[in-house]
Protein backbone atom coordinates (compact mmCIF):
# COMPACT_ATOMS: atom_id res chain seq x y z
CA UNK A 1 0.00 0.00 0.00
CA UNK A 2 1.79 3.51 -1.24
CA UNK A 3 2.30 6.19 1.92
CA UNK A 4 -0.30 9.41 1.37
CA UNK A 5 1.67 12.42 -0.40
CA UNK A 6 4.29 13.97 1.59
CA UNK A 7 5.06 10.70 3.96
CA UNK A 8 8.92 9.97 3.83
CA UNK A 9 9.98 6.53 2.45
CA UNK A 10 11.32 4.14 4.69
CA UNK A 11 14.34 2.90 3.32
CA UNK A 12 16.84 -0.15 4.43
CA UNK A 13 20.57 -0.24 4.04
CA UNK A 14 21.93 -3.74 3.49
CA UNK A 15 25.45 -4.91 3.49
CA UNK A 16 28.13 -3.17 0.80
CA UNK A 17 27.80 -5.50 -2.34
CA UNK A 18 31.20 -5.72 -4.06
CA UNK A 19 30.83 -3.78 -7.45
CA UNK A 20 32.86 -5.09 -10.50
CA UNK A 21 35.62 -6.69 -8.37
CA UNK A 22 36.30 -3.03 -6.66
CA UNK A 23 35.39 -1.61 -3.45
CA UNK A 24 32.13 -2.43 -1.57
CA UNK A 25 28.86 0.01 -1.96
CA UNK A 26 25.91 0.14 0.19
CA UNK A 27 22.86 -0.79 -1.70
CA UNK A 28 19.57 1.04 -0.08
CA UNK A 29 16.18 -1.28 -0.86
CA UNK A 30 13.10 1.22 -0.62
CA UNK A 31 10.02 -0.59 1.00
CA UNK A 32 7.40 2.29 -0.26
CA UNK A 33 7.13 3.75 -3.17
CA UNK A 34 6.46 7.47 -3.34
CA UNK A 35 2.91 8.43 -4.05
CA UNK A 36 2.54 9.38 -8.12
CA UNK A 37 0.33 11.86 -9.30
CA UNK A 38 -3.02 11.15 -11.20
CA UNK A 39 -3.45 12.85 -14.58
CA UNK A 40 -6.92 11.62 -16.00
CA UNK A 41 -7.70 11.79 -19.02
CA UNK A 42 -11.10 13.78 -20.35
CA UNK A 43 -13.56 11.91 -21.70
CA UNK A 44 -16.96 12.21 -23.41
CA UNK A 45 -19.74 9.62 -22.45
CA UNK A 46 -22.86 8.63 -21.30
CA UNK A 47 -21.24 8.28 -17.44
CA UNK A 48 -19.35 11.54 -17.98
CA UNK A 49 -22.56 13.44 -18.98
CA UNK A 50 -24.46 12.14 -15.75
CA UNK A 51 -21.32 12.75 -13.48
CA UNK A 52 -21.63 16.69 -14.55
CA UNK A 53 -25.15 16.46 -14.11
CA UNK A 54 -24.95 15.15 -10.64
CA UNK A 55 -22.24 18.11 -10.38
CA UNK A 56 -24.90 20.92 -11.41
CA UNK A 57 -27.72 19.62 -9.40
CA UNK A 58 -25.76 19.13 -6.08
CA UNK A 59 -23.78 22.30 -6.12
CA UNK A 60 -27.01 24.28 -7.37
CA UNK A 61 -28.62 23.04 -4.65
CA UNK A 62 -25.52 23.60 -1.98
CA UNK A 63 -24.82 26.97 -3.05
CA UNK A 64 -28.22 28.21 -3.96
CA UNK A 65 -29.76 26.77 -0.60
CA UNK A 66 -29.05 29.17 1.56
CA UNK A 67 -30.07 32.28 -0.33
CA UNK A 68 -33.79 31.49 -0.58
CA UNK A 69 -36.35 33.12 2.03
CA UNK A 70 -39.33 31.91 3.74
CA UNK A 71 -41.11 34.79 4.84
CA UNK A 72 -38.68 36.97 6.99
CA UNK A 73 -35.81 34.51 7.60
CA UNK A 74 -33.66 31.94 5.72
CA UNK A 75 -35.31 28.80 4.48
CA UNK A 76 -32.66 26.47 5.73
CA UNK A 77 -30.96 27.33 8.49
CA UNK A 78 -29.23 25.49 11.73
CA UNK A 79 -29.07 28.28 14.17
CA UNK A 80 -27.08 26.78 16.77
CA UNK A 81 -27.08 30.28 18.81
CA UNK A 82 -30.73 30.07 19.29
CA UNK A 83 -30.90 26.19 19.13
CA UNK A 84 -33.62 26.79 16.25
CA UNK A 85 -33.45 24.61 13.16
CA UNK A 86 -35.46 26.42 10.07
CA UNK A 87 -36.57 24.11 7.65
CA UNK A 88 -38.69 25.58 4.68
CA UNK A 89 -42.10 25.70 6.79
CA UNK A 90 -40.64 23.76 9.92
CA UNK A 91 -39.02 25.19 13.13
CA UNK A 92 -37.80 22.29 15.02
CA UNK A 93 -36.17 22.67 18.72
CA UNK A 94 -33.41 20.37 20.42
CA UNK A 95 -36.66 18.34 21.45
CA UNK A 96 -36.44 17.27 17.99
CA UNK A 97 -33.44 15.81 17.66
CA UNK A 98 -35.27 12.33 16.89
CA UNK A 99 -36.11 13.93 13.73
CA UNK A 100 -32.61 14.29 12.73
CA UNK A 101 -31.32 10.49 13.97
CA UNK A 102 -34.36 9.36 12.43
CA UNK A 103 -32.67 10.78 8.82
CA UNK A 104 -29.47 9.79 9.67
CA UNK A 105 -31.07 6.16 9.78
CA UNK A 106 -32.58 6.66 6.46
CA UNK A 107 -29.72 8.21 5.03
CA UNK A 108 -27.77 4.96 5.73
CA UNK A 109 -30.42 2.59 4.69
CA UNK A 110 -30.70 4.55 1.11
CA UNK A 111 -26.85 3.83 0.90
CA UNK A 112 -26.93 0.22 1.60
CA UNK A 113 -29.92 -0.35 -1.09
CA UNK A 114 -28.46 1.64 -3.57
CA UNK A 115 -24.79 -0.06 -3.20
CA UNK A 116 -26.45 -3.70 -2.49
CA UNK A 117 -28.42 -2.71 -5.94
CA UNK A 118 -25.52 -1.54 -8.27
CA UNK A 119 -22.15 -0.62 -6.41
CA UNK A 120 -20.74 2.79 -5.22
CA UNK A 121 -23.10 5.02 -6.93
CA UNK A 122 -22.70 7.62 -4.33
CA UNK A 123 -18.99 7.53 -4.48
CA UNK A 124 -18.97 8.02 -8.61
CA UNK A 125 -21.32 10.28 -8.95
CA UNK A 126 -22.70 12.40 -5.53
CA UNK A 127 -20.07 12.45 -3.05
CA UNK A 128 -18.58 15.74 -2.02
CA UNK A 129 -15.23 14.22 -2.92
CA UNK A 130 -15.87 13.26 -6.09
CA UNK A 131 -18.22 16.33 -7.27
CA UNK A 132 -15.18 18.97 -6.01
CA UNK A 133 -12.52 16.78 -7.47
CA UNK A 134 -14.20 17.14 -10.47
CA UNK A 135 -14.72 20.69 -10.64
CA UNK A 136 -11.01 21.52 -9.41
CA UNK A 137 -9.83 18.64 -12.36
CA UNK A 138 -12.05 20.98 -14.81
CA UNK A 139 -10.26 24.03 -13.74
CA UNK A 140 -7.22 22.54 -14.01
CA UNK A 141 -7.71 20.99 -17.47
CA UNK A 142 -9.33 24.60 -18.85
CA UNK A 143 -5.99 26.39 -17.44
CA UNK A 144 -3.15 24.03 -17.88
CA UNK A 145 -4.49 21.88 -20.84
CA UNK A 146 -4.99 18.25 -21.40
CA UNK A 147 -3.65 15.27 -19.54
CA UNK A 148 -0.54 15.19 -22.43
CA UNK A 149 -0.14 19.16 -21.82
CA UNK A 150 -0.21 18.74 -18.19
CA UNK A 151 2.44 16.49 -18.15
CA UNK A 152 4.33 18.43 -20.10
CA UNK A 153 3.75 21.03 -18.42
CA UNK A 154 4.70 19.80 -14.52
CA UNK A 155 7.90 17.78 -15.69
CA UNK A 156 9.04 21.12 -18.43
CA UNK A 157 11.72 23.49 -16.32
CA UNK A 158 10.53 26.62 -14.86
CA UNK A 159 9.20 29.17 -17.24
CA UNK A 160 6.91 32.56 -17.23
CA UNK A 161 3.83 30.44 -18.88
CA UNK A 162 4.25 28.15 -15.72
CA UNK A 163 4.32 30.25 -13.10
CA UNK A 164 1.47 32.46 -14.63
CA UNK A 165 -0.99 29.13 -15.05
CA UNK A 166 -0.10 27.22 -11.74
CA UNK A 167 -0.33 31.12 -10.36
CA UNK A 168 -3.95 31.00 -12.30
CA UNK A 169 -4.95 27.87 -11.40
CA UNK A 170 -4.35 28.00 -7.78
CA UNK A 171 -6.25 31.21 -7.70
CA UNK A 172 -9.06 29.64 -9.09
CA UNK A 173 -8.66 27.09 -6.83
CA UNK A 174 -8.52 29.34 -3.64
CA UNK A 175 -11.69 31.25 -4.87
CA UNK A 176 -14.18 27.99 -5.21
CA UNK A 177 -13.14 27.03 -1.87
CA UNK A 178 -13.58 30.11 0.14
CA UNK A 179 -16.99 30.45 -1.87
CA UNK A 180 -17.81 27.09 -0.49
CA UNK A 181 -16.66 27.39 3.44
CA UNK A 182 -18.35 30.49 3.38
CA UNK A 183 -21.50 29.05 1.70
CA UNK A 184 -21.45 26.03 4.57
CA UNK A 185 -20.94 28.33 7.47
CA UNK A 186 -24.22 30.26 5.84
CA UNK A 187 -26.15 27.57 6.89
CA UNK A 188 -25.38 27.82 10.19
CA UNK A 189 -25.46 31.42 10.11
CA UNK A 190 -27.78 34.07 8.37
CA UNK A 191 -25.90 34.13 5.51
CA UNK A 192 -26.77 37.89 4.77
CA UNK A 193 -25.19 38.78 7.79
CA UNK A 194 -22.42 36.65 7.70
CA UNK A 195 -21.32 38.20 3.68
CA UNK A 196 -21.43 41.78 5.92
CA UNK A 197 -18.98 40.62 8.37
CA UNK A 198 -16.88 38.85 5.85
CA UNK A 199 -16.61 42.05 4.18
CA UNK A 200 -16.08 44.19 7.68
CA UNK A 201 -13.48 41.47 8.79
CA UNK A 202 -15.17 41.25 11.94
CA UNK A 203 -16.65 37.91 13.98
CA UNK A 204 -13.65 36.35 14.38
CA UNK A 205 -15.05 33.10 14.85
CA UNK A 206 -17.31 32.86 11.60
CA UNK A 207 -14.05 33.87 9.84
CA UNK A 208 -12.30 31.35 10.98
CA UNK A 209 -14.78 28.32 9.89
CA UNK A 210 -15.10 29.80 6.84
CA UNK A 211 -11.31 29.43 6.42
CA UNK A 212 -11.26 26.11 7.74
CA UNK A 213 -13.82 24.87 5.37
CA UNK A 214 -12.41 26.54 2.56
CA UNK A 215 -9.33 25.10 3.33
CA UNK A 216 -10.38 21.43 3.51
CA UNK A 217 -12.04 21.95 0.03
CA UNK A 218 -8.93 23.11 -1.06
CA UNK A 219 -6.42 20.21 0.26
CA UNK A 220 -9.23 17.79 -0.35
CA UNK A 221 -9.71 18.83 -3.68
CA UNK A 222 -6.94 19.69 -5.00
CA UNK A 223 -3.92 18.03 -3.65
CA UNK A 224 -5.02 14.44 -1.76
CA UNK A 225 -7.97 13.61 -4.71
CA UNK A 226 -8.20 10.13 -4.67
CA UNK A 227 -5.99 9.73 -1.93
CA UNK A 228 -8.92 10.75 0.26
CA UNK A 229 -11.28 7.78 -1.74
CA UNK A 230 -8.31 5.14 -0.90
CA UNK A 231 -7.03 5.71 2.07
CA UNK A 232 -9.77 8.02 4.53
CA UNK A 233 -12.62 7.33 4.10
CA UNK A 234 -14.38 3.82 5.56
CA UNK A 235 -16.76 3.50 3.15
CA UNK A 236 -14.33 1.90 0.78
CA UNK A 237 -13.29 -1.04 3.30
CA UNK A 238 -16.51 -2.21 4.44
CA UNK A 239 -18.71 -1.97 0.83
CA UNK A 240 -17.48 -5.42 -0.14
CA UNK A 241 -19.74 -6.52 3.21
CA UNK A 242 -22.75 -5.18 0.76
CA UNK A 243 -22.17 -6.62 -2.55
CA UNK A 244 -22.51 -9.80 -3.59
CA UNK A 245 -22.74 -11.42 -7.36
CA UNK A 246 -25.47 -10.20 -8.48
CA UNK A 247 -24.83 -6.11 -7.56
CA UNK A 248 -24.18 -4.40 -10.21
CA UNK A 249 -20.91 -3.08 -10.48
CA UNK A 250 -18.09 -1.52 -13.12
CA UNK A 251 -16.58 -5.16 -14.49
CA UNK A 252 -14.29 -5.87 -17.54
CA UNK A 253 -15.16 -9.11 -19.81
CA UNK A 254 -12.02 -11.12 -19.30
CA UNK A 255 -12.89 -14.22 -21.43
CA UNK A 256 -14.33 -11.75 -24.36
CA UNK A 257 -11.41 -9.16 -24.31
CA UNK A 258 -8.20 -11.60 -23.59
CA UNK A 259 -5.56 -12.43 -24.62
CA UNK A 260 -5.36 -8.08 -25.20
CA UNK A 261 -2.91 -6.85 -27.50
CA UNK A 262 -1.89 -4.21 -29.92
CA UNK A 263 -3.39 -4.69 -33.94
CA UNK A 264 -4.48 -3.10 -36.99
CA UNK A 265 -7.96 -2.45 -37.73
CA UNK A 266 -8.37 -4.20 -40.59
CA UNK A 267 -6.55 -7.17 -39.48
CA UNK A 268 -8.82 -10.18 -38.33
CA UNK A 269 -8.27 -10.38 -34.59
CA UNK A 270 -10.00 -13.42 -34.01
CA UNK A 271 -7.63 -15.08 -36.15
CA UNK A 272 -4.49 -13.82 -34.63
CA UNK A 273 -5.98 -15.68 -31.33
CA UNK A 274 -6.40 -12.14 -29.85
CA UNK A 275 -9.44 -10.86 -27.85
CA UNK A 276 -11.29 -7.12 -28.18
CA UNK A 277 -8.95 -5.61 -25.65
CA UNK A 278 -6.01 -3.72 -27.59
CA UNK A 279 -3.91 -2.92 -24.70
CA UNK A 280 -4.54 1.14 -25.17
CA UNK A 281 -4.62 1.75 -21.29
CA UNK A 282 -7.20 4.47 -21.75
CA UNK A 283 -9.40 2.98 -19.38
CA UNK A 284 -6.33 3.29 -16.89
CA UNK A 285 -5.92 7.01 -18.51
CA UNK A 286 -9.76 8.13 -17.21
CA UNK A 287 -9.72 6.50 -14.38
CA UNK A 288 -9.73 9.26 -11.42
CA UNK A 289 -8.65 7.18 -9.03
CA UNK A 290 -5.44 5.17 -11.63
CA UNK A 291 -6.65 1.83 -11.21
CA UNK A 292 -6.48 -0.58 -14.03
CA UNK A 293 -10.31 -2.24 -14.32
CA UNK A 294 -9.22 -5.27 -16.08
CA UNK A 295 -7.46 -6.51 -12.95
CA UNK A 296 -10.80 -7.31 -11.47
CA UNK A 297 -13.31 -5.44 -8.72
CA UNK A 298 -11.01 -3.18 -6.64
CA UNK A 299 -11.80 -1.70 -3.44
CA UNK A 300 -10.45 1.56 -4.87
CA UNK A 301 -12.59 2.07 -7.91
CA UNK A 302 -15.86 4.39 -6.97
CA UNK A 303 -17.83 3.23 -9.41
CA UNK A 304 -17.74 6.53 -11.78
CA UNK A 305 -18.18 4.52 -15.13
CA UNK A 306 -15.55 6.35 -16.79
CA UNK A 307 -13.43 4.14 -17.74
CA UNK A 308 -16.86 2.36 -19.90
CA UNK A 309 -17.21 5.46 -22.07
CA UNK A 310 -13.59 5.34 -22.74
CA UNK A 311 -13.60 1.74 -23.54
CA UNK A 312 -17.10 2.10 -26.44
CA UNK A 313 -15.05 4.91 -27.88
CA UNK A 314 -12.19 2.38 -28.57
CA UNK A 315 -14.64 -0.24 -29.33
CA UNK A 316 -16.79 2.17 -31.84
CA UNK A 317 -13.32 3.01 -33.26
CA UNK A 318 -12.49 -1.18 -34.04
CA UNK A 319 -15.81 -1.51 -35.24
CA UNK A 320 -16.32 -3.84 -32.00
CA UNK A 321 -19.14 -4.66 -30.38
CA UNK A 322 -19.91 -2.05 -26.85
CA UNK A 323 -19.46 -3.21 -23.50
CA UNK A 324 -16.26 -4.82 -22.57
CA UNK A 325 -16.30 -3.02 -20.21
CA UNK A 326 -19.46 -2.46 -18.34
CA UNK A 327 -21.61 -2.08 -15.53
CA UNK A 328 -22.76 -6.21 -14.76
CA UNK A 329 -22.69 -8.71 -11.97
CA UNK A 330 -20.42 -11.20 -11.63
CA UNK A 331 -23.15 -13.54 -11.98
CA UNK A 332 -24.25 -11.98 -15.77
CA UNK A 333 -20.48 -12.14 -16.87
CA UNK A 334 -19.75 -16.09 -15.64
CA UNK A 335 -23.12 -16.78 -17.06
CA UNK A 336 -23.54 -14.43 -20.17
CA UNK A 337 -26.77 -13.24 -19.25
CA UNK A 338 -28.53 -10.64 -21.00
CA UNK A 339 -29.57 -7.49 -19.55
CA UNK A 340 -33.01 -8.62 -18.85
CA UNK A 341 -31.63 -11.16 -16.63
CA UNK A 342 -29.15 -9.26 -14.52
CA UNK A 343 -32.23 -6.91 -13.89
CA UNK A 344 -34.81 -9.99 -12.68
CA UNK A 345 -31.78 -10.50 -10.30
CA UNK A 346 -32.29 -6.77 -8.69
CA UNK A 347 -35.15 -7.71 -6.48
CA UNK A 348 -33.55 -10.62 -4.57
CA UNK A 349 -34.18 -10.85 -0.95
CA UNK A 350 -31.72 -8.68 0.51
CA UNK A 351 -33.22 -5.75 -1.47
CA UNK A 352 -36.10 -6.33 -0.78
CA UNK A 353 -35.79 -6.22 3.21
CA UNK A 354 -33.75 -2.73 2.61
CA UNK A 355 -36.61 -1.52 0.45
CA UNK A 356 -39.36 -2.46 2.71
CA UNK A 357 -38.01 -1.26 6.12
CA UNK A 358 -36.11 1.65 3.96
CA UNK A 359 -39.95 2.63 3.53
CA UNK A 360 -41.68 2.08 6.57
CA UNK A 361 -39.31 4.27 7.52
CA UNK A 362 -40.04 6.90 5.40
CA UNK A 363 -43.55 7.02 5.66
CA UNK A 364 -43.32 7.01 10.05
CA UNK A 365 -40.79 9.91 9.49
CA UNK A 366 -43.29 11.90 7.29
CA UNK A 367 -46.09 10.93 9.25
CA UNK A 368 -44.71 12.26 12.10
CA UNK A 369 -43.70 15.52 10.61
CA UNK A 370 -47.22 15.85 9.20
CA UNK A 371 -48.72 15.25 12.86
CA UNK A 372 -46.20 17.09 14.70
CA UNK A 373 -47.98 19.67 17.12
CA UNK A 374 -45.99 22.76 16.64
CA UNK A 375 -45.81 23.44 20.49
CA UNK A 376 -43.66 22.28 22.92
CA UNK A 377 -43.15 22.32 26.75
CA UNK A 378 -40.91 21.77 29.49
CA UNK A 379 -42.02 21.37 32.92
CA UNK A 380 -39.07 22.08 35.91
CA UNK A 381 -40.73 22.61 39.42
CA UNK A 382 -38.99 25.66 41.67
CA UNK A 383 -36.39 23.67 43.89
CA UNK A 384 -35.86 27.05 45.98
CA UNK A 385 -39.84 26.60 46.95
CA UNK A 386 -41.09 23.23 47.23
CA UNK A 387 -44.02 24.02 48.65
CA UNK A 388 -45.86 27.01 50.66
CA UNK A 389 -48.75 27.79 52.77
CA UNK A 390 -49.77 31.64 51.44
CA UNK A 391 -52.26 34.03 52.34
CA UNK A 392 -55.68 32.42 52.53
CA UNK A 393 -54.65 28.96 53.47
CA UNK A 394 -54.17 27.73 50.66
CA UNK A 395 -50.74 25.18 49.81
CA UNK A 396 -48.73 26.48 46.79
CA UNK A 397 -46.22 24.68 44.63
CA UNK A 398 -44.39 26.95 41.72
CA UNK A 399 -43.22 25.50 38.71
CA UNK A 400 -40.89 26.98 35.61
CA UNK A 401 -42.72 26.69 32.04
CA UNK A 402 -40.89 26.59 28.98
CA UNK A 403 -43.53 27.00 26.00
CA UNK A 404 -41.91 27.07 22.58
CA UNK A 405 -44.10 28.33 20.19
CA UNK A 406 -42.96 25.99 16.67
CA UNK A 407 -44.94 28.04 14.25
CA UNK A 408 -44.22 31.19 12.20
CA UNK A 409 -46.83 32.84 13.86
CA UNK A 410 -47.68 34.72 17.40
CA UNK A 411 -49.83 32.55 19.28
CA UNK A 412 -51.62 33.15 22.76
CA UNK A 413 -51.61 30.22 24.94
CA UNK A 414 -53.80 29.02 28.10
CA UNK A 415 -52.66 26.98 30.40
CA UNK A 416 -54.63 25.20 33.02
CA UNK A 417 -53.61 22.43 35.62
CA UNK A 418 -55.70 19.12 36.58
CA UNK A 419 -55.35 16.36 39.39
CA UNK A 420 -56.25 17.11 42.49
CA UNK A 421 -59.48 18.60 44.14
CA UNK A 422 -59.46 22.26 44.32
CA UNK A 423 -56.58 22.68 41.89
CA UNK A 424 -56.10 25.73 40.58
CA UNK A 425 -53.41 28.27 38.59
CA UNK A 426 -52.77 30.87 40.72
CA UNK A 427 -50.39 32.82 38.41
CA UNK A 428 -51.60 34.43 35.29
CA UNK A 429 -53.54 31.84 33.23
CA UNK A 430 -52.57 33.24 29.39
CA UNK A 431 -49.88 34.32 27.87
CA UNK A 432 -48.48 34.85 24.25
CA UNK A 433 -45.67 34.43 22.73
CA UNK A 434 -43.62 35.39 18.99
CA UNK A 435 -43.17 33.57 16.04
CA UNK A 436 -40.57 30.78 16.32
CA UNK A 437 -40.03 31.57 19.39
CA UNK A 438 -39.69 29.96 23.28
CA UNK A 439 -40.17 32.01 26.82
CA UNK A 440 -40.00 30.77 30.50
CA UNK A 441 -43.27 31.87 32.74
CA UNK A 442 -43.54 31.01 36.80
CA UNK A 443 -46.54 28.97 37.00
CA UNK A 444 -48.17 29.33 40.56
CA UNK A 445 -50.33 26.09 41.72
CA UNK A 446 -52.56 26.29 44.50
CA UNK A 447 -54.87 23.82 46.63
CA UNK A 448 -57.05 24.62 49.82
CA UNK A 449 -55.17 23.88 53.10
CA UNK A 450 -55.85 20.07 53.70
CA UNK A 451 -57.71 18.84 50.69
CA UNK A 452 -54.90 16.14 49.84
CA UNK A 453 -52.63 13.71 52.04
CA UNK A 454 -49.29 14.80 52.95
CA UNK A 455 -46.79 13.20 49.90
CA UNK A 456 -46.15 13.85 46.65
CA UNK A 457 -49.47 13.83 43.98
CA UNK A 458 -49.44 13.45 40.39
CA UNK A 459 -50.80 16.51 38.54
CA UNK A 460 -50.51 17.83 34.84
CA UNK A 461 -50.35 21.02 33.75
CA UNK A 462 -52.68 21.70 29.94
CA UNK A 463 -51.67 24.23 27.40
CA UNK A 464 -53.40 25.06 24.95
CA UNK A 465 -52.93 27.78 21.76
CA UNK A 466 -55.93 29.85 21.46
CA UNK A 467 -57.47 29.55 17.95
CA UNK A 468 -55.75 26.19 17.02
CA UNK A 469 -56.03 22.39 17.51
CA UNK A 470 -52.44 22.57 19.09
CA UNK A 471 -52.46 21.27 22.62
CA UNK A 472 -49.83 19.56 24.88
CA UNK A 473 -50.27 17.80 28.35
CA UNK A 474 -47.40 17.47 30.41
CA UNK A 475 -46.67 15.68 33.87
CA UNK A 476 -45.73 16.88 37.05
CA UNK A 477 -46.02 16.30 41.02
CA UNK A 478 -47.74 18.44 43.10
CA UNK A 479 -45.74 18.05 47.18
CA UNK A 480 -47.98 18.57 50.15
CA UNK A 481 -45.70 18.27 53.26
CA UNK A 482 -45.98 16.48 56.39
Amino acid sequence: MKPPDGQPRKVIPIAPVPVDGGSAQAEVVSLYEAQKKIYPRSIAGVFARWRWAMVAFTQLVFYGLPWLQWGERQMVLFDLGARRFYLFGLVLYPQDFIYLTGLLIISALALFLFTAVAGRLWCGFACPQTVYTEMFMWIEHKVEGDRSARLRLDHGPWTFEKVRKKALKQFLWIAVSAWTGFTFVGYFVPIRELGAEVVALQGSWQLFWVAFYGFATYGNAGFLREQVCKYMCPYARFQSAMFDKDTLVVTYDDARGEPRGPRNKSVDHRAKGLGDCIDCTLCVQVCPVGIDIRNGLQYECIGCGLCVDACNTVMDKMKYPRGLIRYSTQNGVANRWTQSQMLRRVLRPRVLIYSAVLLALSAGMLTSLALRTPLKVDVVRDRAALSRIVAGGRLENVYSLQIMNATEAPQRYRIAATGLEGLVVASDAELEIGAAQSRWVAVRLQIPYGSAAPGSHPVAFDIEALGTHAHVREKSIFLVPR
